[in-house]
């Protein structure tokens, strides 16, 4: 056994190797910042808020303000919209952050079809500000709705993904990236009617493993909310019991 006599324990120690290299990149980040200032997204002004927005662009955003409590739906008041009294999701309840409106279909666009990946947590740290400004528990594990292994080597990402890692990250939730799967390469819905876009994602998701009681499901854009809808089914088919939706933005048709 070593012994410790003759250490003098008011030795200070030399700093590790991690350390030594953590204090040189937060030194690196703030020359970086001094050098180049953080501009807004949209107009290019200097900004100084956490999201990379200008306060005037922020402010101008089309937020969505009331919603279906069910599906997010625009409505007057937060109830629930008559197409979900018709027939009701298998989500439980969807937070959207804003109208599929500009500018925020051009930043969903240039995130999606351009790579423009440093969008993904700008917008995700907007949706975690408004999720975590409610009431109620959070969800156990989130989940990004996710893309065929075609389309992914196809695109390079999965935008769903990326917003969900984000959100994650700062609502402390963990991420299920490997609970499901997307069983068949399906058409874009985009290029659908509702009723085929609701045909197109029948069966589409597998769940491997048993989900947790509470799940959300992330994604950029809803719309007729078939995609949300068949893999809440999936989910709740597994064991999920509550499946609610987080989303960028809420499109209606």
């Amino acid at each position: 056994m070593q012994s410790n006599e003759g250490f003098d324990y008011g030795t200070e120690l030399p700093p590790c190797q991690p350390c030594q290299r953590m204090k040189v990149y937060r030194r690196l980040a703030r020359l970086l910042q001094l050098a180049f200032p953080p501009h807004c997204r949209l107009c290019g002004d200097p900004s100084s808020t956490a999201f990379r927005l200008c306060s005037d662009c922020e402010r101008e955003l089309p937020w969505l303000d009331a919603g279906c409590v069910q599906c997010a739906r625009p409505v007057a008041a937060a109830t629930h919209c008559g197409a979900c009294q018709r027939r009701s999701p298998c989500f439980d309840s969807t937070t959207a952050l804003f109208h599929y409106q500009p500018p925020v279909d051009y930043l969903l666009k240039r995130l999606k079809f351009s790579s423009e990946l440093a969008i993904a947590p700008l917008l995700a740290g907007m949706l975690a500000s408004r999720i975590a400004t409610r009431a109620g528990p959070l969800p156990e594990r989130l989940v990004a709705v996710p893309l065929h292994r075609a389309r992914l080597r196809e695109r390079g990402f999965n935008q769903a993904a990326l917003l969900a890692a984000r959100l994650g990250a700062l609502l402390a939730i963990p991420v299920a990236s490997r609970l499901c799967t997307r069983r068949r390469a399906t058409q874009p819905q985009s290029l659908l009617s509702p009723t085929a876009r609701r045909l197109n994602l029948r069966h589409a998701f597998d769940v491997y493993g048993t989900p947790p009681a509470h799940v959300a499901i992330i994604d950029d854009v809803m719309t007729t909310g078939h995609t949300a809808g068949e893999l809440a089914w999936t989910l709740k088919q597994a064991g999920a019991q509550h499946v609610e939706v987080w989303v960028i933005a809420r499109a209606v048709r």
